[in-house]
């Protein structure tokens, strides 16, 4: 699946933001999604989870070394990838629809499709300060050049999150994971969840104009090998409807599945607290 689905600037968030509770007439069954999360990719972009991990201390102001030598053993054991994708099949054996599946899976086995799933694969797992350098040289040689590229690769973004959830989902995870370390004593906020909420959200523009960068210099570097043609392809197909809906699920879950990782981690770093003020 898009690589803009692994997007982690400054804050990561968002809850689950379509409603997973109401059940199609004819489901997709377990067999057939798993191949589904193969075929498109979203089994790496689950697996990719478990890096944003590293991150965790820094969301609180720490240094992971105050946790001691178990911190990597607790933050590998709560980011399981296996855990994380039997959680994605649990939610979507229950809500995908097969035509759905099959429209999907459709487009991501055709050749094009095939390749679009192995360059956002490798993407996923890359290292991201290369990652991100090597995509803002290539974004300013596009807005050196005047090159229609650059419209294509916002295209391309703003159809995979039409509805611009992905700020309000980054923020989301942030709040209840500091809320979570919190209540488990890792840290000790200086302000209740209104007064937490509202700070998150005069910093909301400022997270979207980064998150909207970092998204763009992601697209850049992820498909750099592929033609502008190519890249207007697949920007058609993640405009059709039934993709639309795909993708509105597809980051539903992952974002549910971050958030409940990221709350989970909380609990277990309490285990390991320093006792921290934030």
């Amino acid at each position: 699946m898009r690589a803009v689905l692994k997007t982690w600037c400054l804050m990561v968030g968002v809850g689950l933001m379509v409603s997973l509770a109401v059940l199609p007439a004819r489901a997709a069954d377990r067999a057939n999604i798993e191949a589904f999360l193969a075929t498109t990719g979203f089994d790496v972009a689950i697996d990719s989870i478990a890096m944003a991990a590293e991150s965790a201390p820094d969301m609180l102001g720490l240094d992971a070394s105050v946790f001691g030598i178990e911190w990597k053993r607790v933050s590998e054991d709560v980011f399981d990838p296996a855990l994380m994708r039997e959680r994605a099949m649990d939610i979507l054996e229950a809500t995908l629809e097969e035509d759905l599946l099959s429209h999907a899976a459709g487009f991501y086995a055709s050749d094009l499709g095939r390749d679009l799933v192995a360059a956002e694969n490798d993407s996923h797992l890359e290292e991201d300060a290369h990652k991100r350098a090597a995509g803002q040289a290539l974004v300013a040689e596009m807005v050196a050049d005047g090159s229609g590229r650059l419209e294509l690769l916002k295209r391309m973004n703003h159809a995979i999150d039409p509805n611009d959830v992905g700020p309000r989902a980054a923020q989301e995870i942030q709040i209840r994971f500091l809320l979570a370390a919190s209540y488990a004593g890792v840290i000790a906020l200086r302000m209740d969840e209104a007064g937490l909420r509202a700070a998150m959200k005069e910093n909301e523009g400022a997270l979207r104009r980064d998150m909207a960068a970092s998204a763009l210099t992601g697209a850049a570097y992820t498909y750099r090998d592929f033609s502008d043609a190519q890249i207007e392809t697949y920007a058609e197909a993640l405009e059709n409807p039934q993709m639309q809906t795909v993708y509105e699920l597809m980051n539903a879950v992952h974002y549910e599945i971050m958030m409940n990782r990221f709350e989970a981690l909380a609990l277990r770093m309490g285990e390991l607290s320093p006792g921290q003020e934030l």
